[in-house]
This record gives structure tokens, C-alpha cells and sequence, in this order.
């Protein structure tokens, strides 16, 4: 069974999400139970590149499992100074 959860990177990590899925405002259909992680795997999103992670808007973790409708927020680590 397959559900729709909408998936935003955010700066250097925009570009591991497929055009066809930036056109569909981010929304794409994944497995039931399938993990952050596993969806950064399915991306093709280096682990260590993913610092943040937040679920409709709630810190969460990679380890997190995705509901249908879910939000999904990755932002990568944030240098400054």
C-alpha cells in the first residue's frame, strides 16, 4: 500500500529531489512504514548530510515513520559564523 507524504530539502539539499517531484510541489507516493532514512536512501541523500529533521512542523528523527499526509522538513548542517 502506498501513501503520499509531501518531501522539502531545504539549501544544499534541494537539489536530491527529482524535478518531476519539485513540479508536484513535493508531494510523492512512498511505502506504508517507510522510515525518514530509508526515504533519504530512495533519494540518494548522503546520511551525513541531514542535520535536521522535522515532521508536520515537529522536530523528529531519521529514524521517524512517515504517515500519509505527512510534511517532511531536511535541512542539512548550517555553517556560519
Amino acid at each position: 500500500m502506498s501513501m503520499k507524504v509531501e518531501v522539502n530539502l531545504y539549501a544544499t539539499l534541494g537539489r536530491y529531489l527529482p524535478a518531476d517531484i519539485q513540479q508536484a510541489g513535493g508531494v510523492m507516493e512512498v511505502e506504508e512504514g517507510l522510515t525518514v532514512e530509508s526515504l533519504m536512501q530512495q533519494l540518494n541523500v548522503p546520511g551525513d548530510l541531514v542535520k535536521l529533521v522535522f515532521i508536520n512542523g515537529l522536530h523528529a528523527g531519521k529514524d521517524s515513520v512517515l504517515q500519509d499526509g505527512s510534511r517532511l522538513g531536511v535541512f542539512p548542517p548550517v555553517g556560519g559564523g
